[in-house]
């Protein structure tokens, strides 16, 4: 097996993990959760925060959450092998194992428009994380606009939030919970880069008077229970979609505001941007009408939010 093979199998054995270990939590969550799907959407963060700390003491849910801490060594170790570019493209394909994962726990195959779907999604992010200039997150950020871009975010994640307890259907405020879970984890990337700089410049002292640290627990912490909410709530590949959507998407804003990344303006560049935005809104778009919503969430959900 050549090293390209090799970083190409770990790649995908590592995005097969993030995928089991979102399945077997989902799992988790949806037996410890206790209330109708619906109810439970409706709890917002305190009722994430809830049920995280429920699913801490679950065997099961601990389960999954060591296959998550598994296949993050694979990734790392394809990441050393392998670059960037050949690594992080495939971790979308998490996508398309997860709707295998709950057709298989349905007892159902998944349809051509599934794995179509799941395809243009998979397809689209990693267009997105190939073009000039994606993963803006490079050299120093100004402070001052990190500190902004955290108030856009916190911003943004409330109103998500507020929004999924007003939703009718459980599904569409899981949808809203995964977006809201996917800004977090945006913004414990870029907390966590600009805690590794402390670490590695003013040293550890400087690193525990800095406020970017206890961010990055509280994006981590907050992201993961809104995430594990999501799961519980509403169809798996919908909420893993939206984080695998929203998550660059919100890093790239990021970076642009907080690093001062330029924008792209080639025409490649340009092209690369609006093909992977045709890719997205095809695959939203085709899992929103798939017949097999039902058979992958924890509840039904009305007709008139699949037409």
């Amino acid at each position: 097996m050549t090293r390209a093979e090799l970083v190409f199998v770990l790649a995908l054995v590592a995005a097969f993990g993030f995928a089991w270990s979102a399945f077997l939590q989902q799992r988790a969550s949806t037996h410890l959760a206790g209330h109708p799907g619906e109810r439970l959407a409706r709890k917002g963060l305190p009722g994430a925060m809830r049920l995280l700390g429920r699913l801490v003491r679950s065997p099961a849910w601990f389960v999954g959450w060591l296959v998550n801490l598994l296949a993050f060594f694979v990734q790392a170790a394809a990441l050393h092998l392998g670059s960037v570019a050949a690594v992080q493209p495939m971790m979308t394909t998490q996508v398309l194992f997860t709707i295998m994962l709950s057709s298989w726990a349905a007892r159902r195959r998944p349809t051509v428009l599934d794995l179509l779907a799941g395809s243009a999604i998979c397809g689209g992010v990693a267009l997105l994380m190939v073009v000039d200039g994606a993963a803006p997150m490079t050299g120093h950020a100004d402070r001052g606009r990190v500190l902004l871009v955290t108030f856009i975010a916190i911003a943004a994640v409330a109103a998500l939030v507020a929004a999924s307890r007003f939703r009718p259907s459980p599904a569409l405020a899981a949808l809203l919970l995964a977006c809201a879970s996917g800004v977090c984890f945006a913004m414990t990337a870029m907390f966590m880069k600009l805690t590794g700089d402390d670490l590695l410049g003013p040293g550890i002292a400087a690193t525990a008077r800095d406020w970017v640290g206890y961010a990055l627990a509280g994006s981590t912490g907050i992201g993961l229970a809104l995430g594990q909410l999501s799961h519980a709530a509403g169809p798996l590949p919908w909420s893993v979609s939206a984080m695998n959507i929203v998550n660059p998407l919100a890093s790239y804003a990021g970076g642009v505001i907080a690093f001062h990344a330029d924008l792209p303006t080639s025409p490649g560049a340009l092209a690369g941007l609006a093909g992977a935005g045709a890719l997205l809104v095809l695959g939203v778009v085709g899992l929103v009408h798939s017949p097999s919503i039902n058979a992958w969430s924890p509840t039904p959900i009305p007709e008139v939010h699949r037409a």
